[in-house]
């Protein structure tokens, strides 16, 4: 199906939500990987999910969440490769890559992972998620408001790799995404 033209690599994204909103987008640009004209696709063997609280006022970062939120909340993340418009899709969604939840019990200092398994791990080159768009998208989404001086990010790392695809693979690839577009 695939051969690799690298070995793998690690993409990465922020997004943050704070006290002014509840979503937080972001975009990877893939104009560098991603080749029509040669086949040549990127194929996603890992993604992971970090979060972290951000004290604003002091500009640090950690693990300790209570303080973030006011009250019980879930945060959810998505990795696509279309855009979703900053909203989140349903778990059979074509373009959907990897999701991940964090439910936080605020008033026990309670941290979870909620329904999705992550991280999200493909395998290598044969088991791989291939991307034949030119981007790829984050969206996550908080049911509750953070607090003032306070965000709540989540990076999205990516292990990946370049490779070209036979014409009848990126053909179909491509097929995919235009069908999942509609």
């Amino acid at each position: 199906m695939a051969t690799s033209k690298t070995g793998s690599f690690w993409l990465t994204e922020y997004v943050e939500i704070d006290a002014t909103q509840q979503v937080a987008n972001g975009t990877i640009d893939l104009g560098a990987y991603v080749d029509v004209g040669d086949q040549q696709a990127l194929a996603i063997e890992e993604v992971d999910f970090i979060w972290q609280a951000h004290d604003t006022a002091l500009d640090t970062f950690d693990g300790f969440f209570a303080g973030s939120v006011v009250g019980d909340c879930a945060f959810d993340v998505q990795l696509t490769d279309l855009n979703p418009g900053g909203f989140i899709v349903r778990a059979d969604d074509n373009t959907l890559i990897a999701s991940g939840t964090m439910n936080i019990n605020d008033a026990n200092n309670v941290l979870s992972m909620g329904p999705d398994l992550y991280p999200d791990t493909f395998g290598k080159l044969d088991e791989s998620r291939m991307v034949v768009n030119d981007n790829l998208f984050v969206v996550s989404h908080s049911t509750a408001a953070i607090a003032a001086n306070q965000g709540l990010g989540v990076t999205v790392r990516i292990k990946a790799r370049i490779v070209k695809l036979s014409t009848k693979d990126w053909m179909a690839i491509a097929i995919q995404s235009t069908a999942a577009d509609n």
